[in-house]
């Protein structure tokens, strides 16, 4: 490892790397499963009708098929001013699957509710909140395609970089030490 690694190291990601996604320290050379593989060869192309803002777009998952757009808004809406939101539905059946967006008015709207909603809870779902990656960050590969920051230790498939489980800082060898 050289020094260069350290020197750009960050603990999360700012271009999605499913390779490094599926590293602890963001510097594995080899996919260590099927997932990261699959992500690596699959392309994804954002939706285009999306009308959000990127910048304003918050990601929302975890939550059960009760949840509406409607209980999206009223939640957020405590934290400042909501403009859209949008529960994603299985074409076929029309149910959820579980995550959406919320785009709220403003950049601070979405730093505020990223500051006070860790461990949230919606109609009884611990739910994850974070920032839309799909059309923000290059090279993203949502979960269904292999990537995505997501993961359970249950299914070997755990991905660094993102707000849940940032990269650990990378073990430097005495060698690199010795010579700063």
């Amino acid at each position: 490892m050289d020094e260069g690694v350290l020197q750009n190291w960050s603990p999360y990601a700012k271009n999605y790397d499913p390779l490094k996604a599926g590293s602890i320290d963001g510097t594995d050379t080899e996919p260590h499963d099927k997932a990261i593989s699959r992500a690596m060869l699959m392309h994804y192309e954002p939706p285009h009708n999306l009308e959000s803002k990127t910048e304003r777009t918050i990601f929302v998952a975890r939550f059960g098929s009760n949840v509406t757009k409607h209980d999206l808004k009223e939640f957020f809406s405590k934290y400042g001013d909501v403009i859209s939101a949008k529960v994603i539905v299985n074409v076929v059946t029309g149910l959820s699957q579980g995550y959406g967006f919320v785009e709220m008015r403003s950049e601070d709207d979405v730093r505020r509710v990223l500051r006070r909603t860790t461990d949230a809870m919606l109609k009884g779902y611990k739910i994850f909140i974070d920032y839309e990656c799909g059309r923000s960050m290059k090279g993203w590969k949502p979960r269904r395609l292999g990537g995505g920051f997501g993961g359970k230790k249950e299914s070997g498939q755990l991905r660094f970089g993102g707000k849940d489980r940032p990269f650990k800082r990378p073990i430097v060898p005495n060698i690199l030490k010795s010579k700063r």
